[in-house]
């Protein structure tokens, strides 16, 4: 038997989960494993002042559980403030699988992870996300209905990238529109790191408006396909800030925006689906806006696919949820407003209008 935790020589302030937890205002976070699945997950639930915890579940071939850890409470804490900026009544969580997602996936261990989601009863819904598909998501739902992002066969959403996409290409434009008086991206120069699901539809989003397309990817035989079916250019991940380019749409894991990186971004846009982009909110966000590069906040524009799921969980039509997507593109256009009337960020400028519906709504269940 392994030796038990000493909990006298652990202060508070040495325990990074409870820590984290105080300093992001996270509600729960629960560890789960199963010996006999092989599953090893965390389920982060930031805040359910607006509604239940939705958010995708990730597989994640993770270096260590610290590193998990830290990469569900930043991307749940997004999910929070995602779900209010879009108006959406759902508050914000997500799941991590540590694992390999080309061979460790199996029936046993997403129908073990589903009990996990089962016992929450409700208070955290979950969906796909980066190396989860629908189809896993049947295997979940086979232990729990809190699960949406289904195969539209079983009456579910189906995949959310195109929505998600859809989004991003809603807030790229009103983001041209605020930097150049236009948003035609006819001619524009956009790098789209990562093109996997929701990468590949904005790339045809982009190709159909005639934009000059610069691809990025780890995986070879993606970038070449892309590149040929598009005429695209490509660039390798250590020439990508050395590129020039007039919009950057990171669209794979977050934190691509920090010192190193904004010193040398050629680009006067940023709009991408990647979460948390800026590798520190307050310190990147800044220096976007002393370079003169304009910020769609992530969290804004890659609300899409939450919209879309949310179709199970409110019972809306296909059509509703598209016009809220579409609606991502005023929404930025008041964000960069309010940007500039206050002297503040686009990041903060979103933040505060999220935060203030939270906390109004919070208030309003407290005193009924």
């Amino acid at each position: 038997m392994s030796e038990l935790l000493d909990l006298e020589k652990v202060s508070e302030d040495k325990n990074p989960i409870i820590q984290q937890m105080l300093e992001n205002e996270h509600e729960q976070v629960v560890f789960c494993q199963d010996k006999a699945s092989g599953l090893k997950a965390i389920i982060a639930i930031h805040n359910t002042s607006l509604g239940p915890a939705l958010g995708g579940t990730r597989m994640w071939m993770y270096q260590n559980e610290l590193e998990a850890l830290n990469d569900v409470l930043r991307l749940s804490r997004g999910m929070t403030f995602k779900a209010s900026i879009s108006g959406l009544n759902l508050g914000g969580g997500k799941a991590v699988i540590i694992g390999d997602s080309y061979t460790q996936k199996t029936e046993a261990l997403f129908r073990r992870f589903g009990k996990f989601v089962d016992s929450l009863n409700g208070k955290y819904i979950t969906a796909e996300d980066v190396g989860v598909s629908p189809k896993e998501m049947e295997f979940v739902q086979m232990e729990t209905k809190h699960v949406t992002g289904l195969p539209e066969s079983l009456g579910g959403s189906g995949d959310p990238s195109p929505v998600t996409a859809y989004g991003v290409y809603m807030g790229m434009k009103a983001a041209a529109k605020h930097q150049w008086g236009s948003d035609s991206l006819s001619g524009k120069r956009v790098l789209v790191q990562g093109v996997g699901h929701v990468g590949q539809t904005l790339v045809d989003y982009l190709a159909k408006e005639n934009a000059s397309i610069i691809l990025c990817d780890i995986n070879e035989d993606r970038l070449i396909e892309m590149a040929k079916k598009y005429g695209a250019e490509v660039v390798t991940t250590e020439e990508l800030f050395d590129t020039a380019m007039d919009i950057y749409a990171p669209c794979a894991l977050g934190a691509t925006l920090n010192d190193e990186s904004i010193a040398k971004l050629k680009a006067k846009v940023v709009a991408g689906a990647a979460n948390n982009q800026l590798a520190n909110e307050e310190v990147h966000g800044k220096q976007l806006q002393g370079r003169g590069i304009v910020y769609a906040p992530d969290f804004l524009i890659n609300a899409g696919g939450l919209i879309n799921v949310y179709r199970e969980v409110a019972g809306i039509s296909r059509e509703k949820a598209m016009e809220l997507t579409e609606n991502i593109y005023a929404t930025t256009t008041d964000i960069f407003r309010s940007a500039e009337q206050h002297g503040i960020t686009t990041h903060k400028a979103a933040m505060k209008i999220a935060k203030s519906r939270i906390q109004a709504i919070a208030n309003l269940k407290t005193t009924l």
